[in-house]
């Protein structure tokens, strides 16, 4: 996006508070790929927000007050004008860029009058959830994700902060998907699957897969499943079909989604069972990621026999994985949940 590359060196001070109950503390603020990042003096990420999901509490008024989301309790302060101009006009740029109501109902209007050839076609359920995920932009999958992992916080606790622990994840995702890419993983206090994907490049992480574990090659292996799971079928699929033809076609009409359907949604997203892509597909993306698949397939059923695909076909049985995390960050990471 111009307003990024635009911005992309620009640094300022900033007072970071992660909840409502926690002291301010100095950071440093940076613009990265899609994201707000928010480091500690020593340079080391403490949050990245998402530029799209981004609120400002307090308009006109300075210092700027800022929100990662609606109703977040994290906030930024900030008083160089210079970075509130710029977060101000990337801002305004994402809200530009993302499909009016008006536009969406104007492509459905387009849709039925090119439909009188197949209109049954179209409305079949599987050609109406493609269509609306073609036209559903990454700013309102980053909203529908949010909103959704808001619901989820507030049946399984608020998301873990530890600010060491934090950074050592972020660290996790560097090593595991490389500095370039975009998405967080966050880590809740319980989660039945162990790890999912939601809309607009978040992943969810049980707090069990890293406390109980002694390896991070376990917590690295469920989330890189939760990637590969991604990989294969769009998030905004799993939404749209827990929500039903009716409020899909809302959102392809609308560009909304009932709050009642997207709360639904993040109750069965915490009470449901694993659900991870074939054992072939999660040697690849384990190799690719250069991480064993037998500490995750172990974690998975002790036994092995539930898992053996996937212990046989270990792409680093043999020989010796680069380190995941050094020994420090591990136990930083292990700490994630400890307030």
């Amino acid at each position: 996006m111009t307003a990024l590359r635009e911005y992309e060196r620009l640094e300022s001070g900033g007072l970071w508070r992660a909840d409502a109950d926690a002291q301010r503390r100095d950071v440093v603020v940076s613009f990265g790929q899609a994201t707000l990042v928010i480091s500690d003096s020593a340079g080391r990420p403490l949050t990245h927000w998402s530029l799209p999901a981004i609120v400002r509490q307090n308009p006109t008024v300075t210092p700027a007050i800022f929100g990662p989301s609606d109703g977040d309790d994290e906030t930024l302060e900030l008083d160089d004008q210079a970075m509130i101009d710029a977060i101000e006009k990337v801002l305004a740029s994402l809200a530009k860029s993302r499909p009016k109501p008006g536009k969406l109902r104007h492509l459905l209007t387009v849709s039925v009058i090119a439909a009188t050839v197949g209109l049954a076609v179209f409305w079949l359920p599987g050609a109406l959830m493609r269509q609306t995920m073609s036209v559903v932009p990454m700013p309102k999958r980053t909203e529908i994700g949010a909103y959704i992992l808001g619901h989820i916080q507030g049946l399984t606790g608020p998301r873990c902060r530890n600010e060491a622990g934090v950074a050592a994840m972020d660290d996790l995702h560097i090593r595991l998907f490389g500095p370039e890419a975009d998405g967080q993983v966050i880590v809740l206090p319980q989660l039945a699957s162990g790890s999912v994907a939601l809309p607009g490049g978040l992943i969810l992480l049980d707090r069990r897969v890293i406390e109980n574990a002694e390896d991070p090659a376990i917590a690295a292996g469920y989330i890189v499943a939760a990637a590969e799971t991604r990989a294969r079928q769009d998030p905004m699929a799993a939404v749209l079909k827990a929500v039903g033809l009716r409020q899909t076609m809302g959102l392809l009409t609308t560009g909304e989604l009932p709050a009642a359907s997207l709360a639904d949604f993040a109750r069965d997203i915490t009470e449901a069972e694993a659900a991870f892509p074939s054992d072939k597909a999660l040697v690849a993306a384990f190799a690719a990621a250069k991480i064993p698949t037998g500490p995750f397939a172990y974690a998975r059923d002790a036994s092995g026999q539930l898992t053996r695909a996937l212990i046989a076909n270990d792409p680093f049985a043999e020989r010796d994985e680069p380190e995941i995390l050094s020994d420090a960050d591990w136990v930083r990471l292990q700490g994630i949940c400890i307030n």
